[in-house]
């Protein structure tokens, strides 16, 4: 792996609570998470795997990791966007992930972008 990645890719996320597809009396909290990914370097890349870390409130952590993201392993040219949607349960209303994805350059370069840490937690209502 390279120190100093040969492309800049840009992460942004954002999280919603699946009301639908929870169960609170059961410790069963479904989030959904929308990734977009950009490239904003000068080279074309290959997102090749993805490494996940999703933490509970109770500080219990479950590794994911894997080829691509949702079944693809998309090639950004410079400028070009990806987004895609996936979604994490959790035994209590709050919780946080963060990891990193694996990729390829053209010039045949590994290297990880790290996605930072954010929360996964349901709305609370103020009265």
């Amino acid at each position: 792996m390279e120190a100093a990645p040969p492309t800049e890719i840009q992460i942004s996320v954002e999280t919603r609570y699946l009301p639908q597809q929870s169960s609170p009396q059961q410790e069963h909290f479904a989030f959904a998470y929308q990734i977009t990914i950009e490239n904003l370097g000068p080279q074309t890349a290959q997102l090749l795997n993805r490494h996940w870390i999703i933490t509970d409130a109770e500080g219990h952590a479950q590794e994911v990791k894997g080829p691509g993201v949702v079944g693809e392993q998309p090639t950004l040219h410079p400028g070009q966007r990806f987004c895609y949607t996936s979604g994490a349960v959790l035994p209590t209303p709050v919780g946080s992930m963060h990891g990193t994805f694996e990729w390829i350059s053209d010039s045949g370069a590994s290297f990880l972008v790290p996605i930072p840490a954010f929360r996964l937690a349901v709305a609370t209502v103020f009265h």
